[in-house]
């Protein structure tokens, strides 16, 4: 495989019962097939230590800005996009077989991000509230006046009709 970043060869790594393909003498980033990215993103998951310190070529210019496809799926262009709700790291995924493409130095900062699964949680919780929260108390306020209409009119309907009069509460028949 070769690396979407620089254009060297990936060379297979085992970690524990994890393999991943790194960019070993080159830009230093990381492929993660499916799943496997989840097995490292954690600070307290030990297994993601040792790809934090992949050896890499300083003189190695990598250009960022270009679009990068997957060294899995020949021809597939790869989409860009943040890791997580706080929106800090950049990370490529491919569309079709959900790998990933870490550059290097963007594992250690999506480890430093959260603290655990429950943080990442809970800080998805904050960040959906704060978006949709206005919008949603808009809305049970506008479902509350509706509601309170239609109490009004029912309440008129009880007092204009009694219950006995009421479809299916007489037992002489209905109307």
């Amino acid at each position: 495989m070769e690396c979407p970043a620089c254009g060297r060869a990936l060379v297979e790594h085992t970690v524990g019962g994890l393999t991943v393909d790194v960019c070993r003498g080159g830009c230093g980033g990381v492929w993660f097939d499916q799943l496997e990215l989840k097995k490292v993103d954690e600070p307290h998951e030990a297994l993601g230590e040792e790809l934090l310190a992949v050896e890499r070529d300083p003189s190695v210019v990598v250009d960022f800005e270009r679009r990068r496809t997957c060294p899995r799926c020949i021809g597939q262009v790869m989409m860009r996009h943040y890791f997580s709700i706080r929106r800090q790291i950049e990370v490529d995924e491919c569309p079709r077989c959900a790998g990933f493409f870490l550059d290097a130095g963007e594992l250690q900062a999506i480890r430093e991000q959260f603290g655990s699964e429950v943080d990442k949680n809970a800080a998805a919780q904050a960040a959906f509230g704060e978006q949709f929260e206005p919008t949603l108390q808009a809305m049970r306020a506008e479902s509350e006046k509706k509601a309170e209409r239609a109490r009004s009119v029912a309440r008129i309907f009880r007092f204009i009709l009694p219950s006995y009069y009421i479809p299916g509460k007489q037992s002489w028949g209905a109307f």
